[in-house]
């Protein structure tokens, strides 16, 4: 599967979004955090928010990062704005299977969320609901922490689980990811990579944007 690099406009100038976007054309997809004060310590943006970058930037790829309490019952708003693909967290839903089919039915891919606490094998028989398991690398709530290593096994099982169910399903990181970490990422079977701070604070983004792609890219070349 290609490698692909969502850019997270956590780390970007949030009061010049549209701006911010076109800074970076060559990135896969628009990652969005929406965050509640609950769920996570931060508080961030909401659907009326995604629904003008949905309006200003209907050719892109937005994949919605949901850190939210009662995620059962906000997804599908998301996916109803026409979001591409809409992750919420296995540790805020009571139904997820029930989510994550809801939301494929409004033409959304479903993604799971995990805390870098939550273990992946519980998943494991139900792994093939989904299109994408998100592995935080950090804990979640604020950009620009440092990558935690320890990740590296959980993405290594998670990789596995989705192998021996026969699914493409995507493997994302989030958290930490930059030049000195997504080769180990790559190693251990990610291939979609969340950078916020490698991104929005180099001095020309999209050429970071193309760099980590094709870094992700030569490592896989590799094995």
């Amino acid at each position: 599967m290609a490698n692909r690099i969502h850019p997270s406009i956590l780390n970007a100038n949030l009061a010049s979004l549209d701006d911010e976007i076109r800074r970076i054309p060559s990135a896969d997809a628009i990652h969005v955090d929406v965050m509640d004060n609950h769920f996570v310590p931060n508080l961030t943006i909401g659907l009326p928010v995604v629904e003008c970058l949905r309006r200003n930037h209907p050719d892109r790829f937005l994949d919605m990062h949901l850190m939210i309490e009662d995620a059962d019952v906000w997804a599908p708003q998301y996916a109803e704005l026409g979001c591409e693909s809409v992750t919420f967290h296995v540790e805020a839903s009571r139904a997820p299977i029930r989510t994550a089919r809801q939301l494929r039915s409004l033409g959304s891919k479903a993604s799971i969320g995990l805390r870098p606490q939550t273990p992946i094998e519980p998943l494991a028989d139900i792994i093939a609901e989904f299109d994408m398991v998100l592995i935080m690398t950090v804990d979640p709530g604020f950009g620009g922490q440092k990558f935690l290593e320890g990740m590296l096994p959980k993405i290594r099982r998670t990789r596995e689980i989705a192998r021996k169910a026969g699914q493409e399903i995507w493997i994302q990181v989030d958290g930490g990811v930059a030049e000195s970490t997504i080769d180990q990422c790559v190693d251990a079977g990610a291939d979609v990579f969340v950078a916020g701070s490698a991104v929005f604070r180099a001095d020309d983004p999209d050429a970071m944007v193309r760099g980590l792609r094709e870094q992700a890219d030569r490592r896989c070349a590799g094995h």
